[in-house]
């Protein structure tokens, strides 16, 4: 590398990584504030950086290249193992994100751990020294005879080990702690990130290991540096809950090598996290019958499970009537309110209403729609949703209920659980789904499924609801 001869002061946004000669309050791209930070710009006329490690191969027909070396590893977590898509790819550099305390470096020393079993893993780590890794593996019971630790944040140093270890997973707690020494820039600003993140890509490719980044997050919420990252990275797995939550949701945002959207629940305790095979049960563990709570049968990637979806209507002593929206979208929310007041003949404008989807869960998908109109319509009407039976269907503008996917399996699932019936699009029906346990009933509009909630509730609407 050549010596530096010129240099320049430039402010760059941490967040989308755009430049300006001087420093401004607010970013013109992503319009975030006060995320310019100082960097010291070398000319590139003047240095000459080379990648510190190669990759490239020859051109060879794809009926030439052979992919028997590309064979999943298995954690040994099912969870962790299923979410991915049946195990950790050679190769691969994988991206995990989360809010602090949630449980990334405790997740990430297991699966160290379980693949240490068998082959040689570097676990490098610049935010703990050796002795405190130790300890935390002690206080979770965790015994490997390959796991080799590393205490490091240069990036330089990291590559060296990895060629004396030869390990086959690498692990980086954390990404924003890393630093290339020829680069200028503090650890964490975009430009190291992103020529770190590079350069691991290079190495994961190259040498065939797998690869897991740890990453921080900003407090939105986002990944930081979430377009940097997310954009090299094959997989991209970010915790969804609190840490103040028992439970931890982890979802596949990102997958290269397999199905996107799919998640993994674990429960944080005394040996870490511990996978949870029936989340179904867990949601509904705590779920009591009685006004403004129905079922509903999400799907999440390619697994369904049922979730519990409160609501509470109440009157409201302000000008304007609160809208308060958990674990679901807030548009659709006020979409579906508008639906029971337009064709339901709700006078919702001087109520305020609440919807909560229960266990810190977040449903993406219109199938809930039925279960939200008929919580909010159980809630105004104080009559009780009966607890055995489920809710799949999208509402529309119309007030019909339109088809979703996967009706079936949301079906079996439900009837696992000891659903005694299920209220679906009538398009559905086509679909055979045979139970001799489980009555499925198919509904047209949002009126025809309330009315026949109420009458199955075997108790009448308060008096103002015209439901």
């Amino acid at each position: 590398m050549s010596v530096k001869t010129k240099s320049k002061t430039i402010y760059r946004c941490q967040e989308c990584g755009v430049t300006s000669a001087k420093w401004m309050g607010k970013c013109n791209d992503c319009g975030k504030w006060n995320t310019y930070a100082e960097e010291t710009q070398v000319s590139e006329k003047s240095v000459n950086r080379s990648h510190l490690t190669d990759f490239s191969s020859a051109v060879n027909l794809i009926s030439e290249v052979s992919a028997e070396s590309v064979k999943r590893v298995c954690t040994g977590i099912v969870e962790f193992d299923r979410m991915i898509g049946g195990g950790i790819v050679p190769g691969s550099l994988v991206l995990l994100g989360g809010s602090p305390g949630i449980g990334k470096s405790t997740l990430m020393l297991q699966v160290a751990s379980r693949v240490g079993e068998k082959r040689k893993v570097l676990y490098v780590s610049g935010e703990e020294s050796q002795e405190q890794v130790k300890a935390r593996a002690d206080r979770l019971k965790l015994v490997s005879p390959h796991l080799y630790l590393l205490s490091e944040t240069s990036l330089e140093n990291m590559l060296e080990a990895v060629t004396k270890v030869q390990p086959e997973l690498l692990v980086i707690d954390s990404v924003q702690t890393t630093y290339r020494g020829d680069l200028a820039g503090a650890p964490g600003s975009v430009g190291q990130v992103r020529e770190c993140a590079a350069e691991f890509l290079r190495l994961a490719k190259s040498k065939g290991i797998t690869v897991f980044l740890l990453g921080h997050v900003t407090k939105e919420g986002d990944l930081a540096g979430p377009r940097v990252l997310e954009h090299i990275v094959d997989t991209v797995l970010y915790f969804e809950s609190e840490k103040q939550l028992t439970y931890r949701i982890l979802r596949a945002v990102k997958n290269r090598f397999g199905p996107t959207s799919e998640i993994g629940i674990f429960e944080m305790g005394a040996l870490g996290l511990e996978e949870v095979s029936n989340p179904s049960m867990v949601f509904l563990s705590e779920h009591k019958r009685g006004p403004g709570s129905a079922l509903v049968a999400a799907l999440e990637g390619s697994r369904p499970f049922v979730l519990e979806i409160q609501a509470l209507v109440s009157r409201s002593y302000f000008g304007i009537p609160r809208r308060m929206f958990t674990g679901v979208d807030f548009n659709r929310a006020l979409i579906i309110l508008a639906v029971l007041e337009k064709r339901l003949g709700m006078n919702l404008g001087n109520q305020d209403v609440f919807v909560n989807v229960t266990g810190g869960t977040k449903l993406k998908e219109p199938s809930a729609d039925l279960g939200i109109a008929c919580a909010v319509a159980s809630a105004f009407g104080n009559f009780t949703c009966p607890s055995d039976g489920i809710f799949i269907g999208e509402v529309g503008l119309g007030g019909e209920i339109r088809n979703v996917g996967l009706v079936l399996e949301r079906l079996k699932e439900s009837e696992r659980l000891g659903m005694e019936w299920a209220v679906i699009p009538k398009r559905s029906l086509k679909e055979k789904f045979k139970s001799d346990t489980m009555e499925v009933v198919g509904v047209e509009t949002l009126s025809e499924a309330v009315h026949w909630l109420k009458a199955r509730s075997g108790s009448s609407a308060r008096e103002n609801s015209p439901v």
